[in-house]
C-alpha cells in the first residue's frame, strides 16, 4: 500500500512539473497564402523584443522589422510606404496582438504590460486577437509569409527570459 502511494505521489510531481515546464504557445498564420516563409525563431536568444518597425502604406502592412534585444532582425516585406518605429521601455512586453488582414496583412495592433497600445495600418478586412495561452508569457519571436507585401503572420509566446539584465 506505501509503495502505490509512492508511486502515485511521484506521476503527481512529475506530471505538475510537466505542466509548470509548459510555457510556449503560438497564434495564426492570419493572412493569405502567398508569399515566401520568414521566422525570427533563432532572433529571441538576443534576448527579448525591445523595437518594432512597421513599414505601411495606404492599405496593407508592407514590412516589419524586430528588434531582439539589441539585434534587428532580417527586414521582411517590400520597400514601399511609410516607416514607423517604436521603441518599448526597458523590461516592457507585448502581450496581445490583434488585427485585420485578408489576402495580406492590413493592420496590427500590439498592446503591452505597461497599457501601451501601439496600431499600424488600416483598419479594415477580417480581424484576429492573440493572446499566449499560458498565464506570465509574452510575446518572444513573429514569423509568417512575405514578399512585396506582408502576407500573413503568426504570433509566437513565451516566458521572458530571465538572463536579460541589459535589454
Amino acid at each position: 500500500m506505501l509503495t502505490i502511494a509512492l508511486l502515485a505521489l511521484l506521476c503527481a510531481s512529475a506530471s505538475a512539473s510537466a505542466v509548470q515546464a509548459t510555457s510556449s504557445s503560438s497564434n495564426g498564420e492570419y493572412g493569405g497564402s502567398g508569399g515566401q516563409r520568414f521566422s525570427h525563431s533563432g532572433y529571441q536568444l538576443a534576448g527579448p523584443i525591445t523595437a518594432i518597425r512597421i513599414r505601411v502604406n495606404r492599405y496593407y502592412i508592407v514590412g516589419l522589422q524586430v528588434r531582439y534585444g539589441k539585434v534587428w532582425s532580417d527586414y521582411v516585406g517590400g520597400t514601399q510606404g511609410n516607416l514607423k518605429e517604436i521603441f518599448l521601455h526597458p523590461g516592457e512586453s507585448v502581450i496581445q496582438v490583434s488585427g485585420k488582414y485578408n489576402y495580406y496583412v492590413r493592420r496590427l495592433v500590439f498592446v503591452t504590460d505597461k497599457g501601451r497600445y501601439l496600431p499600424f495600418g488600416k483598419d479594415r478586412g477580417r480581424g484576429f486577437n492573440a493572446v499566449p495561452l499560458y498565464p506570465n508569457t509574452v510575446l518572444r519571436f513573429i514569423s509568417g509569409r512575405a514578399g512585396s507585401l506582408i502576407n500573413a503572420i503568426s504570433l509566437h509566446w513565451d516566458i521572458y527570459p530571465s538572463d536579460c539584465g541589459s535589454c
